[in-house]
């Protein structure tokens, strides 16, 4: 297997479980958090700051438009210099060969790479909030209020950093329902996708 796949998810659709399952059926390595680390040793912000800013960067932007040009300015150029760290990090994994990296917009990202297969995994709500419940551990209301959040910031984030809309179809090659095929199905559908592109 020969291409690069990358994973948009919605919180609690099982994206990030699906795309570990795709790189252990391949034998390729698999990205997610510990592109977190390499762009904070890109960038030279500590790794804490850069998980705890990672998808509120589209906040930092929106807070900068209401402040003084100064202020702003440093906050922007902390926005973007987060943002250019993972953007080099994403392409040097992608340059190294075959895997598998999940969310950070990696499909925009990458769009220009031909061995590139760009999956995005969603779901109904209440299939996600059930599955919060029972793999997070969260309650209801809880899990309710969680998806909603991140739902916003994804797509904030992501259509503050690219010309694209998040979660829409014509970003993507495959659309997963994971509520309808379940995790399994999902995993087999994109590596027989995948195995179709050599």
């Amino acid at each position: 297997m020969n291409t690069i796949i990358t994973i948009g998810r919605e919180l609690g659709s099982g994206g990030r479980t699906i795309g570990r399952n795709v790189a252990i059926k391949f034998g390729i390595p698999y990205y997610d958090r510990e592109i977190i680390d390499k762009t904070a040793e890109e960038s030279g912000l500590a790794i804490d700051f850069v998980k705890s800013q990672e998808q509120k960067i589209s906040a930092f932007y929106k807070l900068c438009m209401g402040m003084s040009y100064g202020y702003g300015n440093q906050l922007l150029s902390l926005s973007s210099q987060i943002y250019q760290a993972q953007v080099k990090v994403i392409k040097q994994l992608a340059e190294q060969g075959p895997c598998v990296i999940v969310g950070r917009c990696a499909d925009y990202i990458l769009k220009d790479r031909e061995d590139v297969l760009r999956v995005f995994v969603y779901s109904d709500i209440e299939h996600r909030i059930n599955r919060a419940v029972n793999s997070y551990g969260m309650n209801e209301l809880t899990a309710r209020k969680e998806i909603q959040k991140s739902d916003k910031e994804r797509a904030r984030h992501y259509n503050l950093f690219t010309d694209s809309i998040w979660g829409s179809r014509e970003n993507y090659d495959l659309m997963l329902d994971s509520g309808y095929l379940g995790l399994d199905k999902c995993a087999d559908l994109i590596c027989q996708v995948a195995n179709c592109r050599r």
